[in-house]
């Protein structure tokens, strides 16, 4: 069995989920009662951040790419970073990467390709929402990205940094951000909504809204890491 290396904190509230999510997965395939053994290294939130506030990609990379070496001394085969933010810099990383990398990216727009769906709204950081990684790879397979106009950027980023990273999941936050994807439905016509902020399936839970099925980047993060260690 192949040993998964798992970067973390990125944040804390969404690597405890990634950790729990990977054990029942692992136990649901394999039902000998046994758990999997793999290495996670948390990494500090603040100097990512720190890194992205600056648009310095390379100083985030080589960031990335510390934390992947020690996985690698650790005994891991291949790794995940769990976050969606940190991917900006994902083809440098992974270019370096002492170990091979599972793309959070690219597993989504598998998943959104195997649901035939054609234009999603994209929510996350503001990085996120107006980065190129997301929309480089799932234009590749002619689905297009929308993202919320500029106020709803400012209030999903603000409450994301402000509430979710640090374990606060306010039932009216909900509702805000549920508003948003109202208004994007009607606007926009989208057909669904790719979750990208690994913090967000811990408020937006359920796999749909108004016939609107949500992408819980987190899931199918941690369903393709769970495969390749049983590959």
């Amino acid at each position: 069995m192949k040993t998964l290396g798992m970067i973390g904190g990125l944040g804390p509230e969404s690597t405890l989920d990634y950790y729990q999510r990977i054990i029942a997965l692992y136990r649901e395939r394999m039902t000998d009662g046994h758990y999997p053994e793999f290495v996670v290294v948390s990494v500090d939130l603040r100097k990512g951040l720190d890194f992205m506030e600056a648009n310095d990609l390379s100083g985030m990379a080589d960031f990335l790419l510390e934390g992947i070496s020690r996985l690698a001394r650790g005994g891991a085969d291949f790794g995940i970073v769990s976050a969606n933010t940190p991917p900006i810099a994902f083809d440098e990383v992974e270019v370096k990467s002492a170990i091979p990398l599972i793309s959070i990216v690219e597993a989504t727009c598998a998943a959104a390709k195997a649901q035939n769906l054609k234009r999603l709204a994209l929510f996350g950081t503001r990085y996120t929402m107006k980065g190129n990684f997301y929309p480089k790879v799932f234009t590749r397979e002619g689905i297009e990205l929308l993202v919320p106009d500029a106020a709803d950027q400012d209030y999903i980023h603000e409450k994301y940094f402000s509430e979710l990273v640090v374990g606060k999941f306010l039932p009216e936050t909900r509702v805000g951000l549920l508003a948003i994807v109202d208004r994007m439905k009607a606007t926009s016509d989208i057909d669904g909504v790719i979750l990208a902020g690994t913090e967000l399936p811990l408020i937006l839970s359920d796999p749909e809204y108004h016939r609107t099925p949500f992408l819980d980047t987190q899931k199918i993060h941690v369903e393709a890491a769970v495969a390749e260690m049983l590959s």
